[in-house]
Order: structure tokens, then C-alpha cells, then sequence
């Protein structure tokens, strides 16, 4: 079966789905409760252990081997324009995401700010706080920051939307 990787993850969210189907209910029908005096059989909800195994054990195989699947999918396949696996992209996303936030910060600082201090109200003493850094440095690498991470994250939708793996359950 040939599939992409985000067809692949819809997959294995339907399978683990599945799997906390069996797991509720067998949790909610392999005990029950009567009253002394009740007819407990009348009571007894249908339940089947060895059936409700076999089925998770099945599932939790189609799901390790998708899985599987998957990873080796993730550390093969090299996303063009990069140069890098998507199990590495997977890594430098979220480095570049924080990369944006911190130069977010430090581009919307000015160069010269009084400091505000609540302790020293008596004080004639006034501080301020100078930015060490060219702010117009940063707001151009805050730009190319932003482009690079909205090019990976681009990049790796494509990849994971178009480039097909074969798979078997």
C-alpha cells in the first residue's frame, strides 16, 4: 500500500483511536456490579477476554509497524532545498520558531529605556536599560528568520503531502 506521511498520520490516528475504543470498553464491560439478590447474570455485560485481546494486540501491531513505517520514512527522505531528513527538520522547526520569537523580542526593543524600579521610588537615581545590539541588524535577521522557517515549514508540507511510501500492514 503506497501512502504520504500525512496520509500515514491520519492512519494512525484512526488506528490508536480504535485502540482507546477496545481499551474503554473493555475497562467499562470485563467488570460489573449486582446487588445482592440481583440476578447477576441478567446484569453480566457482553464481554469476550480472549477476543478483546486478539483484537488490541492487532492493533497495537498495525500500529507499531505504521509507526515504523513512518520513522524510517522520516530519516530517509531528504526535503529538496534543505539538504536535511524530515526527522531533522523536525528538530530544526521548532529551533527556528524559537529563533523567531527571541529576535521578535529584540527587534521591537528601543535603544534607550528607563528602567522602572518600585523599590527605589525615593531615589533620585535614574537608570536605564540600552539595547547592546544593532536593532536594524536584527529586525533584518528577524526577517530572514521568519522567511527561512515559513520555506521549511512549506517545504515539509510538500513533502509530507506528495511523497509516497510503501507501507504494509
Amino acid at each position: 500500500m503506497k501512502m504520504t506521511s500525512a496520509q500515514a498520520a491520519k492512519q494512525l490516528r484512526r488506528l490508536n483511536d480504535q485502540l482507546s475504543t477496545l481499551t474503554a470498553k473493555e475497562k467499562s464491560t470485563s467488570t460489573f456490579l449486582a446487588s445482592v439478590g440481583e440476578d447477576a447474570e441478567s446484569l453480566r455485560p457482553e464481554y469476550d477476554y480472549a477476543a478483546s485481546q486478539k483484537q488490541q494486540a492487532e492493533l497495537e501491531t498495525r500500529i507499531r509497524r505504521l509507526r515504523h513505517a513512518i520513522n524510517i520514512f522520516n530519516t530517509t527522505t531528504v526535503i529538496p532545498g534543505f539538504g536535511i531528513t524530515i526527522d531533522e527538520m523536525l528538530v530544526f522547526l521548532p529551533q527556528l520558531t524559537d529563533r523567531v520569537k527571541k529576535l521578535s523580542t529584540m527587534k521591537d526593543a528601543l535603544p534607550k529605556v528607563r528602567e522602572e524600579r518600585n523599590f527605589m521610588r525615593g531615589s533620585s537615581i535614574i537608570d536605564y536599560r540600552y539595547a547592546n545590539y544593532d536593532i536594524k541588524q536584527v529586525e533584518a535577521d528577524y526577517q530572514a528568520a521568519a522567511d527561512e522557517l515559513a520555506k521549511a515549514q512549506t517545504a515539509l508540507d510538500v513533502v509530507n503531502n506528495t511523497v509516497e511510501f510503501d507501507f504494509k500492514f
